[in-house]
């Protein structure tokens, strides 16, 4: 567990929870998840409010989706970060989106925070406040405003995953749509819609606590009359510009990212569509192509088939030149059918098709001399 006492523009790291009135200022109090069970006691002793057990049984959930709740007492957002950075191998299916919860408790000149043992934006803000404490920086000047910044230090990582996200979505159309090669593997496919698709409820999720703790702020500002009961207690302040503006960039981060998995989403199933209709038109091409030979072939069959009855007398049968004159009659109509179609467009490849209808300009056509 690490303290850090802002007060007077300065922040000092404390060895523990100082007792209530042991100085001025507020107090960030970070906790691992193992640690969950020493902050409760010392914070309670210090602002005189007791967390309610139902949410510590939800912050030390693992599980738990992002979520925001208030008391007459304090605020609770759990807020759901990458677990480790995104960074597939060469031949992986797809990024594989792995988070962990970190827990925000606000409390009257209070922060404290629970995150997984390996979290990277916790310590490193929290490293960064204690080793840059020149005069040219800017520290946090409440609890709300250090959670905003938190929030968006663990956005920004999410952000980070556009562009891995474009090079597997890039990977997939090339597989889907490579003709020399049948796509096969369906179930990586499915997998890959499935993170996009998990991606896209976690945004959602991310959303709606950040947009119901603005809202709960505004409505202190406002002075909510249906909020009648439920004030907060001194220390407790409406959302005020700074805050307002910070927070209108984290939703507006968030539905970034929102807004890129959903566009990846309709570009992947632009791509399965594009597989499909590619595979209806190779195979359309076959049967053109197998139907115009059978149509080649069927006057060249009922040739040899009357010749091949079983007739004593067949007019040609016994003439010296009589096979010859057959053979140059099937070529002869096998060489009228092929032009027939080939007149018709039955035998042209789809290039040949568009050279066809877009026709080079001759030389000279678009030089024109002005009037």
């Amino acid at each position: 567990m690490r303290v850090l006492q802002f007060a007077a523009g300065e922040v000092r790291a404390l060895p523990d929870i100082p007792p209530p009135g042991a100085g001025a200022g507020w107090l960030w109090v970070d906790c691992e998840h193992d640690e969950a069970g020493l902050w409760p006691a010392p914070v309670a002793a210090l602002t005189g409010v007791t967390v309610f057990e139902d949410h510590l049984l939800d912050a030390g959930n693992r599980q738990h989706p992002s979520h925001f709740v208030a008391t007459r007492d304090y605020e609770m957002i759990i807020f759901r970060g990458l677990a480790s950075a995104a960074t597939p191998d060469e031949g992986a299916a797809m990024l594989r989106i792995r988070t962990r919860p970190t827990v925000f408790f606000l409390f009257p000149g209070c922060l404290v925070t629970l995150h997984a043992p390996d979290s990277r934006t916790v310590p490193a803000l929290r490293d960064r406040l204690l080793a840059d404490r020149g005069p040219r920086q800017r520290l946090p000047e409440s609890p709300e405003e250090l959670m905003l910044r938190l929030l968006n230090g663990m956005i920004d990582r999410y952000l980070e995953l556009r562009q891995p996200l474009t090079a597997q979505l890039d990977r997939w159309q090339r597989l889907l749509l490579d003709p020399r090669r049948p796509f096969q593997d369906w179930l990586a496919l499915l997998e890959a819609r499935g993170e996009l698709r998990k991606l896209e409820h976690l945004c959602e999720e991310q959303l709606d606590a950040i947009q119901e703790w603005r809202d709960e702020r505004l409505d202190q500002a406002r002075g909510d009359p249906s909020r009648a009961g439920m004030a907060h207690p001194p220390g407790f302040v409406g959302i005020t510009d700074p805050l307002r503006v910070r927070t209108g960039d984290l939703i507006e981060h968030v539905h970034r990212v929102l807004n890129h998995t959903r566009r990846l989403e309709a570009s992947l199933e632009s791509a399965v569509q594009l597989h499909f209709s590619s595979t209806a038109h190779r195979t359309n091409e076959i049967m053109r192509t197998l139907t115009t030979l059978t149509a080649v072939f069927m006057p060249l069959t009922l040739i040899t088939g009357i010749f091949g009855m079983n007739f004593e007398v067949i007019p040609g049968t016994r003439a010296p030149a009589g096979f010859w004159w057959a053979m140059a009659a099937m070529a002869l109509i096998a060489a009228g059918m092929l032009a027939y179609f080939r007149a018709r467009r039955f035998l042209s490849s789809p290039e040949r098709l568009a050279r066809r209808s877009h026709p080079k300009a001759a030389p000279g056509e678009h030089q024109r001399d002005p009037e």
